[in-house]
């Protein structure tokens, strides 16, 4: 196993104490201009690379920022990490991108792992509806900023979109087109942004004069494509099928419209769909599909500034805020009637 170079071998090729080195390295005008480049010069020579990690701990200041999301098989939070590295990188910082897979178990390993490596701050998409795991990470005193979803009952910072207002745009869309009997595909229940956008798609009914009995929902235990086809599969089933289907997110959207495609169902003649956060396959399917879209990019950005800020030497005067960001409809062919 070769050896690691160490700041002793710099110091004794350098022929200076193991504080000279140091010095270089941390405060290197406290140095003379000669001993300095004897110094950088073995420093060169050797290889040495200081260990980030342990100057870390000396200095109880982590230069990573943890990023925890629901799902990174979903282009909607790559765009969420794309932000939010930017904002970190521009500030000299690196981050730990994970994935929770929707599990509250899995949540909480990266949070206790999070916990461990001692960093900056967390960026979190909650998979734990209960907030048990949140309560548990507060206690490490490690600053957090929940992104894509509103901090309820909690005093940190959170950046989000009004998913209520997104959801009543996506159903208003279906309900000016003429349908009055619409499915929601919904995604697991527990999740904050399933409910919200089902409150908004109620609300458009209501506005239509349309009771909730208008909107039919087809739960899924998870928010991806496979889930959206098996949705696809029950809508097919039903005798009375709805003539419009509005998914929580776009993944779900596809497989619905893949589902559709093998049964020979004609979309958007014989149903219409629209899905949620308008990520980049959403235009380039084999119909393009109608969506309500969400700055993620922003998302992650001004989550990240967020708890730069509250890191910052003047943490005490920051001020916990909630940052809701507004929805877009983008129509496609999706939902557009050819007949």
């Amino acid at each position: 196993m070769a050896h690691s170079v160490g700041i002793k071998d710099v110091a004794r090729a350098a022929g200076v104490s193991v504080g000279t080195v140091s010095n270089v390295i941390n405060r290197p005008d406290t140095v003379a201009s000669e001993t300095r480049a004897r110094v950088q010069s073995a420093i060169d020579r050797l290889g040495y690379v200081r260990s980030e990690s342990a100057r870390q701990l000396r200095a109880g200041r982590s230069r990573i920022m943890g990023l925890l999301v629901l799902d990174m098989g979903n282009p909607f939070f790559v765009d969420v990490a794309r932000g939010a590295e930017r904002k970190a990188r521009d500030a000299g910082l690196g981050v730990m991108v994970c994935n929770s897979a929707q599990s509250a178990g899995e949540e909480a390993d990266y949070l206790s792992l999070f916990a461990e490596q001692r960093v900056r701050g967390v960026l979190l998409t909650p998979a734990d509806a209960t907030g048990r795991n949140i309560e548990t990470f507060r206690r490490h005193g490690i600053p957090f900023v929940l992104v894509d979803r509103v901090a309820e009952g909690t005093t940190e910072c959170s950046v989000s979109v009004d998913d209520v207002a997104g959801g009543a745009l996506a159903v208003r869309h279906l309900v000016d087109a003429g349908h009055r009997s619409i499915a929601y595909v919904s995604g697991p229940p527990g999740l904050n942004q399933v409910s919200d956008r089902r409150q908004g798609a109620v609300r458009a009914l209501a506005e239509a004069g349309l009771g909730p009995d208008a909107l039919r929902e087809l739960p899924t235990e998870r928010l991806d494509v496979a889930a959206g086809r098996d949705a696809g599969a029950r809508l097919l089933g039903l005798a009375d099928r709805p003539t419009a289907v509005f998914c929580a997110n776009d993944l779900l959207a596809l497989g619905v419209l893949q589902a559709m495609f093998a049964a020979g169902v004609s979309v958007p003649d014989d149903l219409a769909i629209v899905g949620y956060d308008d990520i980049e396959f959403a235009a380039a399917a084999a119909v393009p599909l109608t969506s309500v879209r969400q700055p993620a990019v922003t998302m992650g950005a001004l989550a990240a500034e967020l708890l730069l800020e509250e890191t910052e030497a003047d943490a005490a005067r920051h001020e916990h805020r909630r940052v809701v960001l507004q929805p877009e409809l983008v129509v496609r062919s999706s939902s557009l009637p050819t007949r």
